[in-house]
């Protein structure tokens, strides 16, 4: 994975933050899509991702099942 904090800017493109994370933008919509547009809503069809939001997808594509998380359900 890319150092987080080497770039400058604080707007990044679907592939440029798949890139940072090193996944696939199909992988980066799936964590979108499970983590963020899980309550009926569309993804929009260009993304642009902050920092911040790129940590966290880094947070959750590394998460893996936790019998003690409790996560939540989808919306819907």
């Amino acid at each position: 994975m890319v150092n987080l904090n080497t770039r400058q800017t604080d707007d990044y493109t679907e592939s440029e933050a798949a890139g940072m994370l090193g996944i696939s933008v199909d992988r980066l919509h799936k964590l979108l899509d499970e983590n963020i547009f899980n309550d009926g809503t569309l993804r929009p069809p260009e993304l642009r991702l902050r920092h911040a939001e790129v940590v966290l997808l880094a947070f959750w594509d590394r998460s893996t099942g936790n019998p003690k998380v409790i996560r939540m359900p989808r919306r819907g």
